[in-house]
């Protein structure tokens, strides 16, 4: 049979070294945790932007065939209205300023859909912007710094539990 300060040392030891094992299993799987979350959040914020962005090209293809859309009706009017006005046999200011109220239609609608162009791409900035924040404070949320295993704390509750137990087994007169 082995003494009470052995056996009592040997289950401290135990302890000690269950309790070290444990907390290494918890900073492992919490390590894991945030590598997948971030993996997560990358993934989320990158879809998010992509999805702006071709927000961004699709509202940018139609405004230029609606420009050139303009442009066609516009030349067509111009057309129209010179021939029209010939076949007539009118011409002077009257078919200068019809050519000129086409004219300044044509450019108003321009001025029109490049002003709102321009708003849109300042709103999406700011919404890109704030996507990037976000990204950021989620990233921050998720990456909190990990509690390392306590090696003094552990040995000392293997120690505790140690004495313990050292003073149970000297209690009961088992080894004595």
């Amino acid at each position: 049979m082995c003494s009470p300060l052995i056996a009592s040392s040997i289950i401290g030891a135990a302890s000690t070294i269950s309790s070290i094992q444990g907390q290494r299993f918890q900073v492992q799987a919490q390590e894991e945790s945030q590598r997948l979350a971030s993996m997560q959040e990358r993934q989320r914020y990158l879809a998010e932007v992509s999805a702006m962005r071709m927000q961004e090209q699709q509202e940018s293809l139609a405004r230029t065939q609606r420009k050139e859309q303009a442009s066609r009706r516009a030349m067509e009017a111009r057309s129209t209205a010179t021939v029209s006005a010939g076949e007539a046999g009118i011409s002077g200011l009257s078919v200068d300023a019809l050519l000129g109220d086409i004219s300044r239609q044509q450019a108003e609608f321009e001025f029109s859909s490049d002003e709102q162009a321009r708003l849109t791409s300042i709103n999406r900035g700011l919404a890109l912007t704030e996507a990037g924040m976000g990204f950021n404070r989620n990233m921050l949320r998720i990456n909190q710094p990990i509690q390392q295993p306590d090696y003094l704390g552990s040995f000392m509750g293997g120690a505790q539990t140690g004495l313990s137990t050292y003073g149970v087994l000297e209690d009961s007169g088992l080894f004595g």
